[in-house]
């Protein structure tokens, strides 16, 4: 599956199940780590976790698994390494806290998710 639509099908997923400030940007000509990332919120650690377990159900289904993941202990950040896309699931603190977007935002990567619309 191609980086970006890997990226915004991950999106997707984390929208239908209520993640709030879904963001994917990519990061592609900023890092030679990834090319996208997918950053969302979670109301509560437990929403943290659920994303997270929901995300890695659904894309398991697909044969998608991640390279590592990081963060389930506590649920506050969430990591999860799908090599071309790095999802950051935060908890509203943390992700206020960290702001990731605040680094990695150039004012031209941010990737348009039009299901938000719908």
């Amino acid at each position: 599956m191609n980086p970006q639509k890997l990226a915004l099908d991950i999106a997707k997923i984390l929208y239908e199940k209520q993640a709030k400030d879904i963001t994917v940007l990519q990061v592609d000509h900023l890092t030679s780590v990834t090319d996208y990332f997918v950053i969302a919120t979670g109301r509560s650690a437990q929403a943290v976790r659920a994303l997270a377990e929901d995300l890695q159900d659904k894309l398991e289904t697909q044969e998608i698994y991640p390279r590592r993941k990081e963060g389930f202990r506590e649920s506050r950040w969430i990591v999860l390494d799908y090599s071309s896309v790095i999802v950051h699931i935060f908890h509203p603190e943390e992700r206020e806290y960290y702001n990731i977007e605040r680094l990695w935002t150039d004012g031209s990567n941010r990737v348009a998710l039009h299901f938000q619309d719908e």
